[in-house]
């Protein structure tokens, strides 16, 4: 079927029609025409691409020479201060080394050796070696020497007892607690008292409430015993999983046990449970 729509007949349509013809408007002709061609020839040179008609010739006597085209420096010139009265005055002449000063007398073997005679030992720092060919370490920062018993009686039990007081580990020259530590210690205690103030809040709506000790051991062994069938009855399956059945329940088997082993250890993990009472 044809997609084309025909007008409808009418009798007028037989009726001739003058034709009407769209005039188009003259060409657009730039006044600066002329002006431009009389440019264009007065500004074109002759032979502008394959230079000019008539090149003299070299004479043979201005040959090219080497290195005739580079650039070239300008002449050496003698090195003149511009006012020779700047200059500084000569330094003078040293005739007398004992002069030059007490540097000049003294004896560098003689002060040495005296120095080196005057001298007390260095005494050598204890190491030890941890190995048959004798590699050493330092002996003090070890661990195997008794470092901090040397301490004052008095100075051990004021440690002793601010350890006790402030619960750090690390005191005076043994350490200090670190910065984020105590951050750490502050931020849960803050959420452990939040926390209190919830449970305690919802148990006194009546919202909440605490499982006993006899309802928490029923709810476990009603776990671990419902495990125990699952697990009896994952281990009676069949070693070949060739059906789609066989995998969907085993794979439906394993979600269910791993599911229990996540409620039993919450369980075994938190001594104390709340439960919503609606």
């Amino acid at each position: 079927m044809s997609s084309t729509v025909c007008p409808p007949e009418s009798i007028y349509n037989l009726i001739p029609r003058e034709e009407v013809k769209d005039d188009k408007p003259p060409r657009y002709m730039s006044k600066f025409r002329e002006q431009t061609k009389l440019e264009r020839q007065a500004n074109k040179a002759a032979s502008r691409t394959m230079g000019p008609a008539k090149v003299e010739a070299p004479a043979p006597e201005k040959f090219l020479l080497k290195h005739s085209k580079e650039p070239r420096l300008p002449d050496k010139k003698p090195f003149s201060y511009p006012d020779n009265t700047a200059r500084k005055a000569p330094l003078p002449v040293n005739t007398d080394p004992a002069g030059a000063g007490s540097s000049a007398r003294k004896d560098f073997v003689k002060t040495n050796a005296m120095e080196t005679i005057a001298a007390t030992a260095r005494r050598p720092q204890p190491v030890y070696a941890d190995t048959k060919t004798g590699h050493k370490n330092l002996l003090e920062n070890s661990g195997l020497v008794p470092k901090y018993l040397k301490k004052k009686v008095r100075e051990k039990r004021m440690a002793r007892e601010m350890a006790f007081k402030t619960d750090a580990w690390l005191l005076q020259d043994f350490g200090q607690t670190p910065d984020y530590i105590l951050q750490r210690r502050e931020e849960a205690r803050r959420a452990q008292q939040q926390f209190d103030r919830y449970v305690a809040e919802h148990v006194e709506q009546g919202s909440m409430k605490q499982l006993s000790r006899e309802e928490k051991d029923a709810i476990l062994q009603g776990l671990k015993q419902k495990w125990a069938e699952l697990n009896h009855q994952y281990q009676g399956l069949s070693v070949v999983t060739d059906t789609a059945p066989k995998k969907n329940r085993k794979e439906r088997l394993e979600q269910e046990m791993k599911q229990l082993e996540k409620d039993i250890a919450v369980m075994e993990r938190h001594k104390t449970i709340y439960i919503s009472s609606s």
